[in-house]
């Protein structure tokens, strides 16, 4: 059933100009990574992933990086690196889940392109992270405590910048992309 909605959704997009920036915005566990490189390919732009470039430039992972400069020294390169991603045209975005403690960043965010809360519930998030040891906030004593805790911190941020919010919690990758690229059609229909 989500493949024809979704071939229907990307006929739709192709007919029209989509807003030129997707940038998704949630908890680690969310997707954002997974669907942002299928909703890339699907409007034919780039993808790129704010941890990634990091990475990337750094010659670091991120792990690494908290243990070298501490989470407010990446938290000060990530900004860096949204503000500089967020400017790029046809691109969809996968920010890191912490990108938007930031204020300046949730307001790039917002004004820059269409933003995307990927929200998934507590459980979904733990499911999917839990064997995960790239994930530097999670190697503590009682990561599915610290997951619960970050998450209440950060969904009021994440709904605040974001334009709109699609629940990934019980969806395959092909359904929750085609609810992305629903909601870039609605940005497109909608008045300024």
């Amino acid at each position: 059933a989500c493949a024809t909605v979704m071939s229907a959704v990307t006929t739709a997009v192709d007919a029209r100009a989509p807003p030129d920036r997707a940038f998704l915005v949630g908890m680690m566990g969310a997707g954002k990574s997974t669907l942002g490189r299928a909703l890339a390919a699907s409007l034919g732009w780039t993808f790129a992933d704010s941890d990634d470039e990091i990475a990337r430039r750094t010659g670091r992972s991120v792990a690494e990086l908290f243990d070298r400069v501490g989470e407010g020294g990446f938290r000060l390169l990530e900004t860096q690196i949204v503000d500089e991603l967020t400017q790029r045209p046809n691109v969809v975005v996968a920010t890191g889940g912490g990108a938007v403690l930031n204020p300046r960043s949730r307001a790039r965010l917002s004004e820059r392109g269409c933003v995307i809360y990927l929200h998934a519930d507590p459980d979904a998030l733990w499911r999917r992270t839990r064997d995960d040891t790239r994930r530097p906030l999670l190697q503590v004593a009682d990561p599915r405590q610290t997951l619960a805790a970050l998450y209440r911190m950060r969904d009021p941020l994440y709904r605040e910048c974001a334009h709109a919010l699609v629940d990934t919690t019980a969806q395959d990758v092909a359904c929750a992309t085609a609810d992305v690229l629903t909601v870039l059609l609605a940005r497109i229909d909608a008045p300024d």
